[in-house]
C-alpha cells in the first residue's frame, strides 16, 4: 500500500529497466489508471471472483479489463495473513481472472513455523494443487514462491533453498515460478541464477526506481 497516482507517475518517469526483461508493475487500485498506458505491463494487487455484485470494497476482473489492466496478483502472503485469504479463495480469484483474459501471478509459500516443523512440501502441495485443480497449467498463469519468513524480515532463502522449493513447485504444476522474499539488488543475481527460478516478485526494493531498475538489470544479466 504505497504510491498514490502522483507518486506512481514520478516512479514511472524515473524507472529505467533494460531491454529483454519482462517487467510487471502492481500499483494500488487508486494508481492503476496512472500506470496504464505507461508502456509497462500493469497488474492489480488483487481481484475478486465475481464480475459484479454486493461485494463492497472488491474489484472485479471485468472492471480491471475495462481500465486496461493486464492482470492481477492473487494470494499474496499479506492477503493470506491479514485478510483471511484461503487456498479456496486464491483458486477462485485465479480462475475468474484467467477466464476474463487477464494474466495472474498466484502466490504460495510456507511460514517459519511450517518450515521448521518440516511441513514445507506439504504446505506447498496443498496450496499449489488448489490452483492446479481450478485452472491447470494455464498459459497466462505464473506462480510466485514466497517463503513467508523471508518477507519484510530482511531474511532471504538461500539460493539452494529457493532452487529446491521452485523445483518442487514445478513438479506439481509446470508453470514459471518467481521468487519473492527480500529480493534486493545485492542478492538478485545469485537468486536468479538458479535454474528453477524464473524471475522475482519484488517487494520493498521495488519502491525506489533505481533499486528496482538494478534488480531488472540483474535479471537481464542472468537470463
Amino acid at each position: 500500500m504505497f504510491k498514490g497516482p502522483a507518486e506512481t507517475e514520478a516512479f514511472l518517469a524515473a524507472f529505467d529497466p533494460p531491454a529483454g526483461v519482462e517487467v510487471v508493475l502492481c500499483p494500488p487500485f487508486v494508481s492503476l489508471g496512472a500506470a496504464v498506458g505507461s508502456g509497462c505491463t500493469v497488474y492489480a494487487q488483487n481481484v475478486h471472483w465475481e464480475p459484479a455484485g454486493a461485494f463492497t470494497g472488491e474489484v472485479s476482473p471485468t472492471m480491471l479489463r475495462e481500465l486496461g489492466v493486464d492482470g492481477a496478483l492473487v494470494g499474496h502472503s499479506e492477503r493470506r495473513q491479514h485478510f483471511g485469504e484461503t487456498d479456496e479463495t486464491v483458486a477462485r480469484r485465479t480462475r475468474a481472472a484467467l477466464e476474463e483474459g487477464l494474466g495472474v501471478i498466484a502466490c504460495v509459500g510456507e511460514t517459519l513455523e511450517q518450515r521448521e516443523s518440516g511441513d514445507t512440501e506439504l504446505v506447498l502441495t496443498i496450496q499449489v494443487e488448489a490452483i492446479a485443480f481450478a485452472v491447470g497449467a494455464h498459459e497466462r498463469l505464473v506462480l510466485a514462491y514466497e517463503p513467508v519468513w523471508a518477507i519484510g524480515t530482511g531474511k532471504t532463502a538461500s539460493p539452494e533453498q529457493a532452487q529446491d522449493a521452485h523445483a518442487f513447485i514445478k513438479g506439481l504444476l509446470d508453470r514459471p515460478v518467481l521468487y519473492g522474499g527480500s529480493v534486493k539488488p545485492e542478492n538478485a543475481v545469485e537468486l536468479l541464477a538458479q535454474t528453477s527460478v524464473d524471475g522475482a516478485l519484488v517487494g520493498g526494493a521495488s519502491l525506489q526506481a533505481d533499486s528496482f531498475s538494478a534488480i531488472c538489470r540483474a535479471a537481464a544479466s542472468s537470463s
